[in-house]
């Protein structure tokens, strides 16, 4: 397994982390948050894609949305949601939940973070907190964003529930949560930074800890990286993205035929190599025109095509949008 290559698709895709709201809860309480999609542009405008996460800070509760049973959650537990899902947060199961609106999100936008919000007994009070002493349950809430596009196997990579109990955390995540605790508390000049970065250190650290702990038979982008031919091929093709890289030389670098690497990234990947190595390069582009001024043609070269007008024509088969336009869009971001 490269976790080079983690990273680097990390690095491209833009994480982008925000907490939103210090929840205190008294028995018996529920809430229900709706989904991602109908509140990104109010949590993280420009993003494209949206997760929620909780970290639990004190006492006990339950996460559930449709489909799956319920997780239960402990002191030091984090949940996240990373397809974005409507879901709910209870002190027990099957407790009729208070509806958080996607019309409420956007009409408290503007107001300071994170905001202080305390259910008890069928009740809502926003800009409010339960003494700690008094709460049952105390969680710190808030939204992680990235790009899909041009490309992002991690997302789809990713279970509806992540459940990363604070029992297979390592010490540093209780220090997370504490921290972000007295961040929310007591905001100090510089304090929306420190929890954007606990946010993003958290994201990173719970798509590690969901890797190690897939099991044997997994599938997907995340399980290719840990599989001993898919990885390798993955970890060459990031490093050196601007080489002619063959099927056969993968195959040959790797140890494998060139037919049973073809399967085996299919399998893993969903992707033949030679499309994952297009879409990466593309990716690797949209970055550059993003972040750097070069022009158009040097980024091509330097993403591995041959010339400027073979990397835009495949750039807008993939994006939609010339190199050129995109930049411009993403300028006026």
């Amino acid at each position: 397994m490269s976790r080079d290559t983690l990273s680097d698709l990390l690095r491209s895709v833009r994480v982008r982390g925000a907490v939103f709201y210090y929840v205190s809860c008294r028995n018996p309480w529920s809430t229900e948050a709706p989904p991602a999609g109908e509140i990104a542009e109010a949590v993280l405008p420009g993003c494209e894609h949206v997760m929620e996460y909780h970290m639990i800070a004190k006492g006990n509760g339950w996460a559930a949305t449709s489909g799956h049973a319920p997780v239960k959650l402990a002191t030091g537990d984090i949940v996240m949601f990373p397809q974005g899902d409507r879901h709910v947060l209870s002190s027990a199961p099957g407790i009729e939940p208070l509806r958080q609106t996607a019309d409420w999100v956007f009409s408290t936008r503007n107001d300071p973070k994170p905001m202080p919000i305390s259910y008890h007994h069928g009740v809502v009070e926003a800009g409010a907190q339960l003494p700690v002493d008094d709460a049952d349950m105390v969680a710190v809430c808030g939204f992680l964003g990235c790009d899909l596009r041009p490309f992002n196997p991690l997302v789809a990579a990713l279970p509806r529930v992540l459940h990363l109990p604070a029992a297979r955390a390592g010490a540093w995540v209780s220090h997370v949560i504490e921290q972000a605790v007295a961040e929310s508390n007591n905001p100090r000049p510089g304090a929306d930074a420190v929890l954007e970065r606990l946010a993003e250190m958290m994201f990173v650290d719970a798509a590690r800890r969901y890797l190690e702990d897939l099991p044997e038979d997994a599938t997907g982008w995340l399980a290719g990286l840990r599989d001993r031919f898919v990885g390798k091929a993955l970890e060459l093709m990031h490093e050196q993205p601007e080489h002619a890289w063959t099927v056969d030389e993968l195959a040959h670098a790797v140890g494998l035929s060139r037919s049973a690497l073809h399967e085996r990234f299919l399998q893993y990947v969903g992707h033949p190599p030679m499309q994952y190595l297009a879409n990466w390069r593309i990716q690797l582009g949209a970055r550059m025109l993003r972040e750097s001024n070069r022009t158009v043609a040097t980024i091509a070269l330097d993403v591995g095509y041959d010339s400027e007008a073979a990397f835009s024509r495949a750039f807008k088969r993939l994006v939609g949008q010339s190199p050129a336009a995109w930049r411009k869009a993403q300028v006026s971001h």
